[in-house]
């Protein structure tokens, strides 16, 4: 509220005369215009600068963070088992940070205010040394404020100390997205109403709902279309920083294996991935290799990575991320002749939930068993107000465990929860085509076989009309001196309860942890970020093995920003050569 405050007062000309720092962009001042798209450095020694910018793609222009003069950031590349020092100076007039998403660090440069370190203040310069411990794909944004849906994010890109011989050329793909909103305004307007920016909500004249339906989600009161919570109507998607009509292209010769390193850098958008009638190998999630896995399409999570392996023939290929509630797209395009466009395909319907997405967990997507519900539904000329047992199953708090606080954060109780580590994401489960699962996924290199020595059971919990969102019904800045602990070296089997109708991304700092996703246990694949379906349960395997405090939250921004956060400690420190 602070920040929000300061711009506000900053915009009416009341900050100048307050004393405090007027940024350059608020006094309407010209900024540099960042470029589109981003260079890449390297090296033992990297420096890096966040300033004020303008940004501009397709039809929409507005102020923007950005690093060394680009949005996205720099791609840094780097090398496994080389020491890295990099410089972040900050010429903004709010403190900032950068951290490094999926690194095994030191906590102390992990980079996360009010946890790992103070942050970096407003014309200073944090030092950030750590040695390079593994290889693959990953990101690094900002954890100040909400800079990272402004432009302040970059790709990362580790080198293996051997190299790997499938492909013969290597690109990334960044998927984010560009607002000219300030992000206090965003968050304003979804507290206001979690439905502000979304331009697909099915209304009770809607021929696509039956009656029954209709009075189902009214006395729920839910909307079946309630998917993203700021969409292609505010959003332009974008790939490296470029939009649909910059065509953006990557060449390539005929023949060539080419590794495609696809992180979602996004605030707040799942994308659902593909190339029409080019196949995708998966050989890496969230940067660590998994046995090859061949399909048409994916959904990726925000802050996921997945690196595939394509041998397009000769010609132009649409590269498509569409964003899961389709309501626009990034678009690129594959080409072996320079100049050459791929057309890309028309968006897809608007998908809808079910009462599996909201822990009715007996019944199948496609369609609703009443039945499974474990009471009879009442017939089509009942009024919603006379519809208890829905209620009931949906707002029952009586049902949620003692560890859940109950208070006006949380109003959803997903009833009947259930593993959906088999589902291939929201629109995906009836398109014709192979897509990814969590169940495809299996490591590459065998896991240390060690069960569990305890359970913990988290439940992600939220009010969407208020805009609430917190673990067990306790928002961050409640929770700040009551962390989840963890006993260095331990293992935990982790259980997450999603009771809320909408996906989460959780990402935990620090570590990598093990999905329980049917795969043996030897073989469970690792992440650093898995998405909780709506109203079901993900389960992982943490060897909690890097001592110190990290971050563990909810990736889309918003949710985290409204409450869905927590501190992760692992103690004791470990004696030196232990």
């Amino acid at each position: 509220m602070i920040t929000s405050r300061r711009k506000f007062l900053a915009g009416s000309g009341l900050l100048a005369a307050s004393g405090l720092a007027v940024p350059a962009w608020a006094r309407g001042q010209s900024l540099t215009h960042a470029r589109n798209g981003f260079g890449e450095v390297s090296g033992e020694v990297i420096d890096l600068s966040i300033r004020d910018h303008h940004f501009s793609t397709g039809g929409r222009s507005g102020h923007a963070f950005a690093v060394n003069g680009t949005v996205p950031g720099p791609l840094i590349r780097l090398r496994e088992g080389q020491d890295v020092t990099l410089n972040v100076t900050n010429h903004l007039s709010e403190d900032s940070s950068i951290h490094w998403h999926g690194l095994l660090l030191p906590f102390q440069f992990d980079g996360v205010p009010g946890i790992s370190f103070p942050g970096i203040a407003p014309g200073e310069t944090f030092q950030y040394r750590f040695p390079i411990r593994q290889n693959g794909t990953y990101w690094w944004h900002s954890h100040s404020g909400l800079q990272e849906q402004a432009g302040h994010y970059g790709p990362l890109v580790i080198d293996a100390a051997e190299p790997d011989p499938r492909y013969d050329r290597d690109y990334v793909v960044l998927l984010s997205e560009f607002t000219p909103r300030h992000p206090h305004d965003i968050a304003r307007l979804l507290a206001t109403g979690e439905h502000y920016f979304n331009r697909q909500m099915q209304t009770v004249t809607d021929g696509a709902m039956s009656m029954e339906d209709r009075l189902m989600w009214g006395a729920m009161r839910m909307n079946p279309r309630d998917i993203a919570d700021v969409t292609g109507a505010t959003y332009t998607y974008l790939i490296n920083g470029h939009g649909p009509a910059d065509d953006l292209e990557f060449a390539f010769e005929p023949g060539e294996r080419i590794r495609l390193r696809i992180i979602n850098g996004s605030a707040m958008s799942f994308f659902n991935v593909r190339i029409p009638g080019v196949p995708m190998t998966v050989i890496a999630a969230d940067g660590q290799y998994v046995d090859d896995v061949e399909v048409d399409e994916f959904q990726i999570g925000t802050a996921e990575t997945y690196d595939v392996i394509v041998t397009p023939p000769a010609g132009a290929h649409a590269l498509v991320a569409e964003a899961m509630d389709r309501s626009g797209m990034g678009i690129a395009s594959l080409s072996s002749r320079p100049g050459q466009r791929a057309t890309p395909p028309a968006l897809r319907e608007t998908p809808t939930l079910t009462m599996v997405d909201m822990g009715m967990g007996g019944m199948d997507h496609g369609g609703m068993d009443h039945s499974a519900m474990g009471h009879a539904m009442p017939a089509q000329d009942t009024p919603a107000q006379d519809m208890p047992a829905m209620e009931h199953s949906m707002r029952d708090t009586s049902l949620l465990p003692a560890s859940v606080e109950v208070n006006a954060g949380v109003d959803m109780v997903s009833a009947m929860p259930m593993d959906r580590m088999d589902f291939p994401g929201l629109g995906l489960d009836n398109v014709p085509h192979r897509v990814l699962r969590y169940t495809d996924l299996k490591a590459k290199r065998a896991n240390p076989h060690r069960m569990p020595e305890r359970q913990l059971e988290i439940h992600l919990t939220g009010n969407m009309e208020r805009y609430m969102w917190s673990f067990d019904g306790k928002q961050f800045s409640a929770v700040t001196d009551d962390p989840i602990r963890f006993g260095y070296d331990e293992r935990v089997r982790v259980k997450l309860v999603n009771d809320t109708m909408m996906a989460h991304p959780i990402h935990l700092h620090g570590h990598f942890f093990e999905l329980v996703n049917g795969a043996g246990m030897m073989n469970q694949p690792l992440k650093h970020t898995v998405v909780v379906q709506p109203g079901s349960t993900a389960t992982f395997d943490l060897t909690a093995n890097e001592p110190g405090d990290w971050a563990f939250h909810c990736h889309l921004l918003y949710h985290m920003h409204a409450g869905m956060m927590q501190t992760v400690t692992v103690r004791p420190f470990p004696v030196d050569g232990e």
